[in-house]
Formats: C-alpha cells, sequence, structure tokens
C-alpha cells in the first residue's frame, strides 16, 4: 500500500482524474500464456463483482520473453471461458526492473518463479515476492502445476487453483488494507 492513504483519500481524489490504485498485485509464471493470465483474468474478475476493481490492480507478466505480445494457450482461454472469465483481451509481457518497485506483491506460481524474481530484485523488494498459493491455509508451500504436464485436464486444474489462490488472496487483502466497510 502506498504509504498512509486509505480508501477515504481514495474516495475524495479529483473525479476528473483516473484514480491511482490503493494497491497493485502482479502474477508471475514462465511465459505470460497460462498460469498467471488466469490468476489475473480470475483476479479481475472477482474484485468487479466485490467492487474492488478500481481500488485494487492486477496485471500478469512472464519470467521468459518468448511469448510477448501473444494472448493466452487457447486451451487456458477454452477452460476459463467455461466458467465466465474472459481472458482473450490480455497479452503476454515479461517481468521488467520497474515491476519490483511498481507493484505491491508480486505472486510468483511456483518456486523456479519465485526464485528468479528474488534474483532480480532488489533486497528492498524482497518481501513483496510470495508464491502466490501461499495464502491458502496449509498450502503456503504449494506450486500451481504447469498445465502442459498435467495431460487433458491439466488447464482445468490450474483454473481450480487460481479460483482458489484468488479467493484467500482476497480475503488477505480485507484483513491487511483499509477497504471500504462492505468489502
Amino acid at each position: 500500500m502506498k504509504g498512509e492513504k486509505g480508501w477515504m483519500d481514495w474516495l475524495r481524489r479529483p473525479l476528473t482524474t483516473k484514480p491511482e490504485p490503493l494497491y497493485r498485485i502482479l502474477f508471475v509464471c514462465s511465459g505470460n500464456i497460462c498460469r498467471s493470465p488466469t490468476a489475473e483474468g480470475v483476479a479481475r474478475h472477482r474484485l468487479r463483482e466485490l467492487g474492488l476493481g478500481e481500488l485494487i490492480e492486477v496485471e500478469s507478466a512472464g519470467i521468459q520473453s518468448f511469448h510477448v505480445g501473444e494472448t493466452p494457450d487457447p486451451r487456458t482461454q477454452k477452460a476459463a471461458a467455461g466458467r465466465g472469465y474472459d481472458l482473450s483481451r490480455l497479452r503476454a509481457r515479461a517481468v521488467e526492473a520497474l515491476d519490483f518497485p511498481r507493484f505491491d506483491l508480486l505472486l510468483a506460481m511456483d518456486h523456479g518463479q519465485r526464485e528468479s524474481l528474488l534474483r532480480r530484485s532488489p533486497p528492498v523488494y524482497q518481501p513483496k515476492i510470495r508464491l502466490f498459493l501461499g495464502f491458502i491455509p496449509g498450502k503456503e508451500d504449494e506450486e500451481v502445476p504447469d498445465p502442459y504436464y498435467g495431460g487433458p485436464k491439466g488447464f482445468e486444474r490450474v483454473l481450480d487453483l487460481c479460483e482458489e489462490g484468488v479467493a484467500a488472496l482476497v480475503d488477505h487483502l480485507r484483513r491487511e488494507l483499509p477497504l471500504p466497510p462492505g468489502n
């Protein structure tokens, strides 16, 4: 969260300007075409439902840059669309140096991405880097598996875990952030 700025300050902003989010979250996987865009899509949807879409900004990125500009994998989009999530407008991008100061949380889908983020990050930003599923009690050290190794149900399994992870993340944010009453 940015300093002491709370939701009341956010509400008092000039209506003619685009509001600055209260909190920013970056989901990170390898190429940003399966796991992290799924988490981003689920989180965007859920935050909009709760009326928090303007207060909490979510994005996704990849450790690797080999899919930059591409849409999520068609199997990822199909699984997500089956549950009402539209990922078709998302485009892959790579993690950038400016992401470390810009985001309040950088959530890695697995241990390898977490380690890569920690290696790239200046020490001051390392506390922001966590495993995505770490917000789920009992799954603090678990990973979102790569769907390409999960057989025909791999993409559905990733979606299941992203829904569970986003629910736990939202619960965490409700406890930690000065959100408006009722959210």
